[in-house]
């Protein structure tokens, strides 16, 4: 008897995207994905959700614990007719007693998506290198790609009257995080300008910058980074983020004195963007460090709308991931297979 050798669901491997930064789509691309959010989001809001992930598995490892990541895979996959399993370092062989390679290779025999949310950028791009399925980076650090398609599907639900998308102005202040790294690739490729501002010792490396000047050169947008917190004058979008992070702990007292309290995003703060400024932070936050809880009850804060689009970004990713790729079986072939099935049981 000859058994099928290819993944889950005979996903086709030709033409196989991964979702491991936003540099790899074209603006088209990514407003694509942004408009098939916008319909998931609906459909989800009247209880109307295609089962476009019918039968199908997406395995969640997680080497860093998650609120957000983790909720949002596990119920986008569900509402979609599909599955999440979620995989701690306790429950795999990740690089460990067995190979990245082999991982990717092994899961991509189970699974429809793999999502990876790790340590190191090598590690999920090595996934992906081995994996015969979509591999969706969830963090690294690196960058953090699923948080920003939240984050800009979040600035277009609260687009200011009369501005387009490529209209805004992005202040992030604080470290050069993977979110700061992110947003600065995705709103520079929107044409929008966008300000990193942080102590000079903390500023974005020069690479990122390259980066986000290319697409400037290329979609019209514009780069500011600077020290200056009078630079928030005028912007639209206020972003905040944590200080230090995972395997930053022994820079915790010289992150905090540096950047606090200058650049705390506080009421004051807020003022000198405009009445109409928004907040946004990817969450966690630490209240009173990054950033104040009377900023992040105001009513010019979205944080939780950005929180809430966490869940319609990994819905659309999924979905725009697989689909051209999945052969659905005629009825013929599934009553076929239902009959020999039925008709084997059946001599038990």
């Amino acid at each position: 008897m000859k058994l099928p050798s290819s993944s889950a669901t005979n996903l086709n491997k030709e033409g196989l995207r991964h979702f491991l930064k936003t540099q790899d789509y074209t603006k088209k691309e990514l407003e694509d994905i942004l408009h098939l959010m916008k319909l998931l989001k609906d459909a989800h809001h009247d209880n109307a959700i295609p089962q476009l992930f019918k039968g199908k598995s997406v395995a969640m490892i997680f080497e860093q614990p998650s609120t957000r990541t983790r909720v949002s895979f596990e119920t986008a996959a569900t509402l979609l007719g599909g599955h999440g399993l979620f995989l701690s370092p306790k429950d795999i062989h990740l690089g460990a007693k067995e190979s990245l390679e082999d991982t990717g290779r092994v899961l991509s025999r189970m699974v429809d998506v793999i999502m990876a949310r790790v340590d190191k950028h090598e590690t999920v791009a090595g996934l992906a290198a081995n994996a015969s399925v979509p591999v969706i980076n969830g963090l690294c650090d690196w960058l953090h790609p699923t948080q920003i398609m939240a984050d800009l599907f979040t600035m277009v639900e609260h687009l200011p009257e009369g501005k387009k998308l490529e209209d805004l102005t992005v202040a992030f202040v604080g470290d050069a995080t993977n979110v700061c790294s992110s947003l600065m690739f995705a709103c520079t490729k929107f044409g929008m300008t966008f300000k990193h501002i942080c102590p000079e010792q903390f500023k974005a490396p020069q690479e990122w910058v390259d980066i986000a000047l290319n697409n400037c050169e290329t979609y019209g947008g514009k780069l500011v980074i600077t020290n200056n917190t009078d630079e928030v004058a005028d912007c639209d979008i206020i972003v905040a983020d944590s200080f230090y992070w995972f395997g930053q702990e022994d820079e915790k007292e010289v992150r905090l004195s540096t950047f606090i309290p200058e650049f705390v995003i506080t009421e004051e703060l807020m003022a000198k963007a405009g009445k109409d400024a928004m907040f946004m932070h990817c969450l966690p936050a630490n209240d009173q460090r990054e950033c104040t809880r009377e900023v992040m009850e105001s009513d010019n804060s979205i944080i939780f709308d950005e929180a809430e689009n966490r869940l319609t970004a990994q819905m659309a990713l999924l979905v725009y991931l697989t689909h051209k790729f999945i052969e659905e079986p005629t009825e013929a072939v599934r009553k076929e297979h239902e009959d020999k099935i039925n008709g084997f049981l059946n001599t038990l």
